[in-house]
């Protein structure tokens, strides 16, 4: 998968994760997109453990594994740093 993809992939996931946590109002693109790649390698790890396969390419279940490594990442985040007001 190339730059766009990781990009495109990762900005989807991070910002359907940030809804799933409650932090999209304190998150713009960019940090959506850099929860979204990182989240993508945390779901890979995570699905590689268990025996599956990470980020296999631009699809659904590619956007899945990210999905939840960012629902992770942002839920192990929120542990260290605290529930933030708005």
């Amino acid at each position: 998968m190339g730059f766009i993809g990781w990009i495109i992939l990762g900005g989807l996931a991070g910002w359907i994760a940030s809804k799933f946590a409650g932090t999209d109002e304190h998150m713009g693109v960019v940090m959506n997109i850099i929860v979204g790649i990182i989240g993508a390698g945390v779901g890979g790890f995570l699905f590689n453990i268990i025996g599956g396969q990470g980020v296999t390419g631009f699809n659904l279940y590619s956007f899945l594994v990210a999905l939840l490594g960012a629902v992770v990442l942002l839920f192990i985040v929120r542990a260290f740093t605290g529930r933030r007001k708005a």
